[in-house]
């Protein structure tokens, strides 16, 4: 990831991107990395290396099953899908999230000085 649009993710954060995007159907890595770059609004790039690394994480974790399929253009692709486990690690984690996010917010926008 490079240059001023695109925002570098924080360590842990792709996984929950990961099963967030395996949530509506069964994908293969390039349809991951594409449904992340294209809802971020193009500033999350996921490198190969980087995705396939989390795939396989999720995986060992029983987060996330795959089996080999053909893509849309005929090639064979291997599709991840998200298990019950994973979308319970999911819901975890997006709570925990959201609590950090809140807890940044509240430190970046304080009106005040500390004591």
């Amino acid at each position: 990831m490079s240059g001023d649009d695109e925002l570098d993710l924080m360590l842990g954060t792709l996984d929950g991107l990961v099963l967030r995007t395996l949530t509506w159907r069964p994908a293969h890595g390039y349809a991951i990395a594409r449904w992340i770059h294209d809802t971020s609004g193009g500033r999350f790039r996921i490198l190969d290396g980087a995705l396939y690394t989390a795939l396989h994480r999720l995986e060992e974790q029983g987060f996330v099953d795959s089996e080999w399929g053909l893509s849309d253009k005929g090639k064979r692709a291997k599709f991840y899908r998200i298990t019950t486990a994973g979308r319970r690690h999911l819901r975890t984690e997006s709570a925990r999230w959201d609590r950090y996010v809140e807890t940044v917010a509240r430190v970046m926008n304080a009106g005040e000085a500390p004591a």
